[in-house]
């Protein structure tokens, strides 16, 4: 199975921070926060990964490189800032990915999920996403969870982690060339084609100073 890390966005809360350094570059903790998923992706057995960017996009390509480093194959899909939204630019990566279900990470986020789980998915044309409990900033959640591990729109709704597993089928049969991911989690859910699972450790969405400094200090709990 391969695995696709998104990491073209332009980080604009942390700006100024993101003004010169792109997002998935920014110190957490000793490390880039994706290289925090590239290693964890490397210890659970992963060997190929793609990556999208945009947003100083060639300072992420001098930065990571071919992934030998962390023992990975990186390949990486370039796009125009702004020009696809999240769904727009996984399928854009398709030919890159190939025919068979992948994981995608957000490099958004920290967490201590165990990518491992993800190689274990079966997810045919359909997807499995992990959730996790509602962060402050988003209260209301983002799906609910059956207890047939179905995925669903019903409350009490928790959070997508940004960590999933998904058919390349979902991405190749959109018709527009920009759109967001949770469009097509939406479409899977109402066909009956979505499951998902909750992890209860550690997860940040770092997307604002607060949280960073969050996952800076998780980092460092980690490694002791």
């Amino acid at each position: 199975m391969k695995a696709m890390i998104l990491a073209a966005g332009r980080g604009e809360r942390l700006r100024p921070l993101t003004d010169h350094t792109p997002k998935p570059l920014i110190d957490v903790g000793g490390r880039s926060l994706i290289g925090h998923h590239l290693a964890a992706l490397a210890d659970a057995g992963f060997t190929k990964v793609v990556i999208n960017v945009a947003y100083r996009g060639e300072q992420i390509i001098d930065t990571l490189g071919d992934g030998e480093h962390w023992g990975l194959t990186i390949r990486y899909s370039r796009e125009t800032p702004g020009a696809l939204d999240t769904g727009g630019g996984i399928r854009n990566a398709l030919a890159l990915l190939g025919e068979e279900p992948f994981a995608l990470i957000s490099a958004d986020v920290f967490t201590d999920f165990d990518y491992r789980r993800l190689r274990k998915v079966d997810v045919e044309a359909g997807l499995h996403a992990v959730l996790v409990d509602n962060p402050s900033h988003h209260p209301d959640g983002d799906f609910g969870l059956a207890s047939d591990g179905r995925l669903n729109s019903s409350p009490p709704c928790w959070t997508y982690a940004g960590v999933g597993v998904y058919a390349p089928s979902l991405f190749a049969g959109q018709s527009s060339a920009r759109f967001p991911l949770v469009a097509v989690m939406r479409e899977a859910i109402a066909c009956g084609r979505a499951s998902g699972e909750r992890h209860r450790g550690r997860w940040v969405d770092v997307g604002r100073p607060a949280a960073l400094e969050t996952a800076r200090t998780m980092a460092i709990e980690n490694d002791r």
